[in-house]
């Protein structure tokens, strides 16, 4: 138990590590695209710091109800893509990340909204521990797809046309399947593996019934990543 609980500590450490690290992007009077998660949470209690300290005006769009709750607790006031459709910088976290800063991301549930408000934001900074760097996204690891309720069945055979295995992912202390803010149900589609990226975010795409995929493609503009003793920096090839 000790060794696990260790491990479970290093991780934590490297998470505020890189946190701290992609913070220091953060500028006054800005808007800021506020990621879910654990490692983003870290991110966004360094943001509520430096509102506290320097008195800057920030304004944050969360990407989740978690993002939106711990932003209220960290005295980071809020805003809409409505009001703010160009962001000038997002933070977010990441679940697999390949040598060409593609991503996998989604495992929280809230895919579809990180997507939306990465794609509004000038620049996305992405911080993670080196647990999550691999040298081929979906080794081990589902593409979340969020899905509508109505479709799932549908889509679900779909995707084990286009070759993968979808899992609906269920509830944690509920009876069903999670629900994601968007009143969504969520697959963990399973792929043997993963040649192209760009050509499988294209193929359930184009799956009536797909909202959105866990694929981030492109995205990513900066890269931290926490590892034992330091924080790595990777910019886009």
């Amino acid at each position: 138990m000790k060794a696990k609980h260790r491990g479970a500590e290093w991780i934590d450490d490297a998470k505020k590590r890189a946190a701290i690290e992609a913070v220091k992007h953060v500028k006054n009077d800005q808007i800021i695209g506020l990621g879910s998660g654990s490692t983003a949470a870290y991110a966004l209690q360094e943001i509520g710091k430096l509102i506290r300290q320097k008195r800057w005006r920030l304004l944050g769009v969360p990407t989740s109800h978690q993002a939106f709750l711990l932003a209220a607790d960290c005295g980071i006031q809020v805003t809409t893509l409505d009001e703010h459709p160009q962001l000038d910088l997002t933070i977010d976290g990441a679940d697999q990340i390949d040598p060409n800063l593609n991503m996998i991301k989604g495992m929280g549930g809230a895919l579809a909204r990180e997507k939306i408000v990465a794609s509004a934001s000038k620049q996305n900074v992405i911080v993670a521990d080196e647990t999550k760097l691999v040298k081929k996204l979906g080794y081990n690891h589902p593409v979340p797809v969020e899905v509508l309720p109505f479709a799932a069945t549908t889509t679900m055979s779909k995707i084990r046309e286009a070759g993968g295995k979808p899992v609906i992912r269920m509830g944690i202390g509920k009876v069903g399947p999670v629900v994601t803010d968007n009143g969504n149900f969520i697959l963990d589609v399973w792929m043997r593996r993963i040649d192209d990226p760009r050509e499988l975010e294209a193929r359930l795409k184009s799956i009536s019934g797909v909202v959105e995929t866990g694929l981030f493609l492109g995205i990513a503009d900066l890269v931290y990543v926490g590892t034992r003793d330091s924080v790595k920096r990777l910019e886009k090839p």
